[in-house]
C-alpha cells in the first residue's frame, strides 16, 4: 500500500529506504519487505532519472504502482535532488518525500536553498530530507572520515525546518565492502541535539551488528543502495557464466531480481532486530 513518508519515519525504530533504478529494483525491494513483514521506502535518485533520459515519470509511476499493490506499507521518495525543477515535479507522481541536496553549497547557501525547498514540499505536503556538506572546510558530507557537528546540525534544522537530516557519522557512499565503523557516541549526542529523525546515508558499507546498534543509537532512515546493485550483478554474472549462450533477458534478469529481494529481507530483518 502506497503510504506517505511520514508516517514510516518515525523516532525509535529503523526504516529501510532502498535506492530504485530499473522496475525489477522496486519489484525486489518489495518482495524483499513482503518476506520480511516491514514497512520500506522506494527511494528513486536525480542520477536515476538522469538514467532515463531525464524523464522521471515513466519509473515513478513503475514504482508507485508497485507500491500500491504492495501488502506491506511502502513510501515513495525523490532522494539527492539538486534540481528545484525536479523537486517541483514530485507531488504529481505520487512522492511522499523529496531530499534536497545543497551539499555542494557552503552553509549559508545551502541553509536557502534548503529552505525554499522545504517551502515548497511543505505547500504541497510533502516531508524534506536534506544534509549538511560542506562546513569547516569538510570535503562532502559523507566522504570518509567527515562527521557532522551536532551544534551545527541544531542551526540547520532551525534555519530551514526540515523534516529529517542525514547526518555523516562513519558511513560513506557507494561503499563495495562492509567494514564502515559508525561512531555510535555520536549518533547518540546527535539524537538528543536534533528534534528531527536522522538518517544514515551509505548504509551498504555498515556491517549488521553496527546497523541494528545505529538504530538503536538514536538513527531512523537508513538509506541502502550499492547492496542491492552487488547481488543483482554477482546473480546475473553468474547466470550468463553458466549460460553463455543465453539471449533472453528475463532469464537472467529474474535470478537478479531475486537476488536484490533476499538482500532486502536480510536488510529488514538486521534493522528491526
Amino acid at each position: 500500500m502506497l503510504t506517505p513518508t511520514a508516517e514510516l519515519v518515525v523516532p525509535g525504530r529503523g526504516v529501510g529506504a532502498f535506492n530504485v533504478i530499473t522496475v525489477e529494483h522496486a519489484e525486489a525491494i518489495v518482495a524483499g519487505a513482503e518476506a520480511a513483514g516491514q514497512p520500506v521506502i522506494l527511494q528513486i535518485s536525480q542520477n536515476a532519472v538522469l538514467f532515463h533520459h531525464n524523464r522521471l515519470a515513466p519509473i515513478a509511476a513503475a514504482a508507485r504502482e508497485v507500491a500500491r499493490a504492495s501488502s506491506v506499507p511502502v513510501a515513495l521518495h525523490l532522494d539527492h535532488v539538486e534540481d528545484m525543477a525536479l523537486v517541483e515535479q514530485a507531488p504529481e507522481h505520487g512522492f511522499g518525500s523529496v531530499m534536497y541536496d545543497g551539499s555542494k553549497l557552503d552553509f549559508a547557501a545551502n541553509v536557502a536553498e534548503t529552505r525554499k525547498a522545504v517551502e515548497f514540499c511543505h505547500a504541497h505536503g510533502l516531508w524534506l530530507e536534506s544534509e549538511l556538506g560542506e562546513v569547516g572546510g569538510k570535503d562532502g558530507a559523507h566522504a570518509p572520515g567527515v562527521r557532522t557537528d551536532p551544534a551545527e546540525a541544531v542551526a540547520f534544522v532551525r534555519d530551514t525546518g526540515v523534516d529529517a537530516l542525514a547526518v555523516a557519522v562513519g558511513s560513506s557512499h557507494a561503499m563495495t565492502s562492509r567494514d564502515a565503523a559508525l561512531d555510535l557516541e555520536l549518533i547518540g549526542r546527535l539524537r538528543e541535539a536534533v528534534p528531527v529523525p536522522l538518517v544514515l546515508h551509505g548504509s551498504s558499507g555498515v556491517p549488521d551488528g553496527e546497523l541494528t546498534a545505529a538504530v538503536r543509537a538514536g538513527m531512523t532512515k537508513i538509506n541502502i543502495g550499492t547492496a542491492l546493485n552487488i547481488a543483482f550483478t554477482g546473480a546475473v554474472r553468474d547466470y550468463l557464466g553458466a549460460n553463455p549462450k543465453a539471449v533472453d533477458p528475463r532469464k537472467y534478469v529474474a535470478p537478479g531480481r531475486d537476488a536484490m529481494a533476499a538482500t532486502v529481507e536480510h536488510f529488514l530483518r538486521v534493522l528491526a532486530a
